[in-house]
């Protein structure tokens, strides 16, 4: 790797329980691939290292990407919220790491190609917040900058990072994702999930 590239560490935040959705939704199939899978994998392509974080569920999700070249953290507060899964990713990234690229298990509508966009997007710019862009405002997937990783670690409660994009909206970047939009909370979103087609 080019030493002058910002090293960019994709985290997967797949440590919710999926109880709107019945049952371990990380596990569901679509197109023959496990949601965890498929979207890490997706995440991983555009980054330098990938890591997922896991909490309910976490022994057999963990054998689930056991083979995969992902580094393993698992939040023992997941319970508490979102926002403890990020502190939990930010804060076990190496010094080497310049931008952390928030994703969330459950959108799975995601293409590979469009978390490489995004990545380009940050590279133009890394010292920038490059999110995507879906619903009327910026959201994850999202990478911040190494100088935000303190907001980060501050946020609280069962919330994203939104309001760090808010309290940054000078130095946002944004890429047009309606994807993004999709969340899988329940069995009905797979249909819609499922119509974006192909990655």
């Amino acid at each position: 790797m080019n030493a002058r590239r910002a090293e960019l560490h994709a985290l997967v935040l797949a440590a919710g329980s999926g109880r709107r959705f019945g049952s371990l939704k990380q596990l569901q199939p679509i197109d023959g691939e496990a949601l965890l899978l498929r979207v890490a994998r997706r995440a991983a392509a555009a980054a330098d290292h990938t890591a997922v974080v896991l909490g309910a569920h976490a022994e057999a999700l963990a054998a689930l990407i056991a083979e995969e070249p992902f580094t393993l953290h698992v939040n023992a507060h997941w319970a508490e919220g979102l926002a403890s899964s990020i502190r939990a990713g930010i804060a076990a990234l190496p010094r080497s790491c310049a931008g952390a690229m928030v994703v969330l298990a459950d959108q799975a509508a995601i293409g590979a190609a469009q978390y490489a966009q995004l990545a380009a997007l940050w590279r133009q710019a890394p010292n920038s917040i490059a999110a995507a862009y879906y619903s009327g405002g910026a959201g994850a997937p999202a990478i911040f900058p190494r100088r935000l990783f303190d907001a980060l670690l501050a946020l609280e409660g069962d919330v994203g990072a939104r309001g760090v994009l808010r309290a940054h909206a000078s130095d946002l970047i944004t890429l047009a994702m309606p994807s993004a939009a999709l969340d899988l909370d329940t069995p009905e979103d797979l249909s819609a999930c499922l119509s974006y087609g192909p990655p």
